[in-house]
């Protein structure tokens, strides 16, 4: 019998497109979906020909078709499910057998995972998997976290199958137990904040100058030939291309304004508020999708809370346009700073010894954040593996040194024509405070130690004191 190099459970759309990446890649795959229907009907269609792909009815047969050491990934929801799977596999593997969790799985859910299986001689790999559908299919960043024995038997595979940048995979152990999870959770909190702070440009430019989509879309277009290159700007330049076949408007104008989320977001700025890092520009991200879903309630308060009154814009539009640019640069290094300090914690905390240039270059393909400034935080961290914030780091001081003037005034600009920028406020606001040798939280600490008696420190001796305000 020719048992399979590796088997996926779950035949949704990412476990479909991982399955025809790794037979593409010259591997056998056994394959498993709860719903027989489901695998019959990948098996006849987009799995048709495919003869290194081998169906399979039950989850012993499934097992029973892979080779030693088995590597079983699980592609499907996460929580309650990848338990449920797990434990019925559990009976059906032996020692040295490795489980691979592909979802979108909370940390802390990983890390209780790989501590259960590690007790029975199994393997838990946690793998934050990035690039979407067509990631998944033509080769996504891959983001594993568990033991060495582990990695040394999936890299093969893993790293075939990754996107390429640079000549290198975009996969590499990033440490054990969570360490992949949370990097690829850290992950999607950026993505947020790169999605918050392209859209508020965009806001900018079509509320203050008018511009048309047309234009719009050449402007983005212009920006990702540049420093501003990346994957999601690349989209957004070609979202303003597509119109709607039904009213012939651009297809962005008659998307309503309503976004939604999956959980990630809200679980990294969590984790960050836990370990007392500031992450203002992913949570102003995430505040912002939850504000857009308000949609009744904003409609009526459009009719009853005034805003600036509306003029045409009387500067130079070029000005403005080069600011806006400035500001959604600046915005972005401080929100990848921000992320990269709330990595740091963890590895701390976790004790993950997470190498901070591997992860910047694993991010540089396949992912949905990929942009060409990842070459240069991997160069930032290679350069000083303890560098305390990124914004500390040559070539992004220089950076915002040189956009100082723009990004206040594209924010400026919002401010006046009362057009709502919270990510590209927080990021400011971030900047300066960082930058700050005073700020006001010795009155802070004065009222809590009038109303509290929490007591202060002072700037003339040490220990800690407590006032009597009330004398």
């Amino acid at each position: 019998m020719k048992y399979s190099d590796i088997g996926l459970i779950g035949l949704a759309v990412m476990g479909e497109n991982l399955v025809l990446n790794l037979e593409s890649k010259g591997f056998s795959v056994s394959v498993f979906n709860r719903t027989q229907q489901v695998t019959e009907q990948f098996v006849q269609g987009r799995a048709k020909s495919k003869e290194r792909i081998v169906p399979t009815y039950s989850l012993t047969e499934f097992v029973k078709s892979l080779a030693r050491p088995r590597k079983v990934m699980i592609m499907v929801k996460a929580g309650a499910p990848v338990d449920s799977v797990i434990d019925q596999l559990i009976p059906l593997l032996e020692p040295g057998d490795i489980v691979i969790d592909g979802g979108n799985s909370l940390w802390t859910d990983t890390q209780r995972r790989e501590k259960s299986l590690r007790e029975k001689s199994l393997h838990f790999v946690g793998c934050g998997v990035s690039g979407g559908e067509e990631g998944a299919l033509k080769g996504p960043s891959l983001m594993p976290g568990g033991s060495q024995e582990a990695w040394a038997a999936i890299s093969p595979i893993f790293r075939k199958i990754a996107a390429i940048a640079e000549e290198e995979p975009c996969c590499r152990h990033l440490g054990p137990d969570g360490a992949g999870h949370y990097v690829k959770m850290v992950h999607n909190g950026i993505e947020y904040g790169d999605m918050q702070l392209i859209c508020e440009a965009y806001a900018i430019l079509k509320n203050v100058l008018g511009l048309s989509s047309s234009e719009l879309h050449k402007i983005f277009a212009d920006w990702n030939r540049g420093e501003l290159n990346s994957y999601l700007i690349e989209i957004t330049a070609r979202i303003f291309e597509k119109m709607d076949p039904e009213t012939g408007k651009p297809l962005v104008d008659v998307i309503l304004d309503k976004a939604g989320q999956k959980g990630t977001g809200k679980w990294t700025i969590g984790s960050a508020t836990d370990q007392g890092i500031v992450l203002s520009t992913i949570h102003a991200a995430v505040e912002a999708r939850i504000l857009s879903s308000q949609k009744n309630q904003r409609v009526a308060a459009s009719r009853l809370l005034p805003g600036p009154t509306q003029e045409p814009f009387s500067g130079d539009p070029k000005e403005l346009i080069d600011a806006v640019r400035d500001a959604l640069y600046a915005s972005k290094i401080v929100s990848y700073a921000q992320g990269m300090d709330l990595l740091g914690a963890a590895s701390k905390l976790y004790n993950w010894n997470l190498n901070f240039a591997d992860i910047a270059s694993i991010w540089r393909g396949g992912c949905i954040i990929r942009a060409q400034f990842l070459n240069r935080i991997a160069q930032a961290y290679q350069e000083n593996p303890d560098l305390q914030n990124l914004m500390l780091a040559p070539f992004f001081r220089e950076i915002l040194t040189r956009s100082q003037l723009s990004w206040r005034l594209a924010l400026s600009t919002a401010v006046r024509h009362g057009i709502p920028t919270p990510a590209f406020s927080a990021s400011l606001a971030y900047y300066d405070s960082y930058r700050s040798e005073n700020l006001p939280a010795n009155l802070l600490q004065a009222q809590r130690d009038f109303f509290g008696a929490h007591t202060y420190e002072r700037v003339d001796k040490s220990g800690t004191f407590h006032t009597e305000w009330l004398e």
